[in-house]
Parts: structure tokens; C-alpha cells; sequence
């Protein structure tokens, strides 16, 4: 599976500046993409869609050896994300506030409101500037129509699923959206903020889940769906 970092990689030995060979898919990747793109008569959208990984694997570089870029591409937004894994949202307060931050715009501070919407929109808007987002992508429940589609029958890795949140007398108080990483017979295996009070992996029943999984607009539609497996994680952690 391609990652950034294989990209930046290719990039930087193409001649174009990248920035650091750090895995992020952030503005200085997106600008050198933007640039390849301009270069080699391509819509400059800064994302590595089928044309532009054709175009960079069609340059050969043989000092040193690059191998060709696999056609499966890890969405730069899970890539974003995954580094802050296991932040707790009042032991990490700083560093979690810093990142949802990142984007320009944030719900507040995690430790004193739900903020499961503000960890998908932050990595969305970082890797995709050009998605249009929910008019309030604070709101949980905001994301079931975000984007597109994903396609039918279809459980790709980075796709958004969203479920409401019930009281004990079965009324809607609320939402939790979250990202696929994976899934079993049952379950969705959810990467996500404000599970259990922090930014972790847990497993949510497909049962649960508002309209379809939903996928973002300006990215290439996904060709592939996730296998099934198990993990270990927490069924349905804390959202609220």
C-alpha cells in the first residue's frame, strides 16, 4: 500500500520540495503535488488520484532505486490522524487541543465538550482543502450527508460512518462520527476523537449506522473493500 511518505519520498527525488519526509500529508505535500500536476498537464488538485500516481510512476529513477507506486493509496487523512492515536483528552490536553487546531478551526477544548466531529473534520480539512465540509462539522449527526456515497456493499478504509446517540428512554441526544479502519461480520472497527475520552480504535455495530457510510467528494472513489478481521477493542466506548 502506497503512503505519504512514499510519496514525498518520489516527490523530493523528482526534484520537488515536499517538505519533510514525515508521513503528513500537509501543505508543502499538497503544493508539490499541485506542482507535478501543473507540470505534467494535470488538474493541479493536490491529490494523488490514478492519472497523477500513472505520471509518477512513469518517470523512472534509478539513482536510487525507486520501485513503482502501488495503486493502493492509504487516505491521507487516516495517515494524519494515526500519529496522535492514544491521546487522552485531559492528559494530552495541550497537544490534542494544538492539533484540532491545526485546521484553523476548533469545537474547544476536548476535556469540556464532545469533539468526535472536530478530530474528522481537523485531518479532513489538513489532506483535502478543497472538500467542502458541513456547514457545522461539530455536529456528529451533520456528517450522515457529507460528501458522497460509499459504494454500495462497499467497506473502504477512511470512510465516515456516523450513529446517533440514545438516553436510556430511547431519544436522540446526540452523534458520534467516526472513521473505518476495518470491520468483522458485526462491526465497524472505528479510529476516532472523543472515544472513551480520547482518540482511539474502538468497535461499532453496523446496526447502528445513519444512511450509508460516506465517502469525500473530491477524492477518488475507493475500488477496494477492507477484508474482514478481528480485533480487540472496546464495543461501543463512551462517545458523549
Amino acid at each position: 500500500m502506497t503512503t505519504t511518505l512514499d510519496i514525498q519520498r518520489r516527490l523530493a527525488a523528482l526534484g520537488y520540495d515536499p517538505g519533510p519526509a514525515d508521513g503528513i500529508y500537509g501543505r508543502r505535500t499538497i503544493a508539490a503535488v499541485r506542482q507535478f500536476q501543473s507540470k505534467h498537464d494535470l488538474i493541479a488538485d493536490g491529490i494523488v488520484g490514478p492519472l497523477t500516481l500513472a505520471a509518477l510512476n512513469a518517470i523512472v529513477i534509478k539513482s536510487p532505486a525507486f520501485p513503482p507506486l502501488s495503486a493502493d493509496i492509504t487516505p491521507p487523512w487516516i495517515e494524519n490522524l494515526r500519529p496522535y492515536l492514544g491521546l487522552q483528552e485531559r492528559r494530552d490536553g495541550r497537544k490534542l487541543r494544538d492539533y484540532l487546531d491545526s485546521d484553523g478551526s476548533t469545537v474547544g477544548d476536548p476535556a469540556m465538550v464532545p469533539w468526535c466531529g472536530d478530530a474528522v473534520q481537523t485531518p479532513l480539512a489538513l489532506t483535502l482543502p478543497d472538500e467542502p465540509l458541513p456547514a457545522n462539522p461539530f455536529y456528529a449527526l451533520n456528517w450522515s450527508g457529507w460528501g458522497v456515497p460509499a459504494p454500495a456493499g462497499m467497506v473502504p478504509l477512511g470512510a465516515v460512518g456516523t450513529k446517533k446517540r440514545l438516553d436510556s428512554k430511547g431519544r436522540v441526544v446526540g452523534g458520534h462520527v467516526y472513521f473505518v479502519v476495518g470491520h468483522d461480520k458485526t462491526h465497524f472497527h472505528a479510529l476516532a476523537g472523543n472515544q472513551n475520552n480520547s482518540i482511539c480504535i474502538a468497535l461499532i455495530a453496523k446496526s447502528t449506522l445513519v444512511g450509508t457510510l460516506r465517502w469525500p467528494l473530491t477524492y477518488p472513489r475507493p475500488t477496494r473493500s477492507l477484508p474482514e478481521t478481528t480485533i480487540s477493542a472496546t464495543i461501543d466506548a463512551t462517545e458523549a
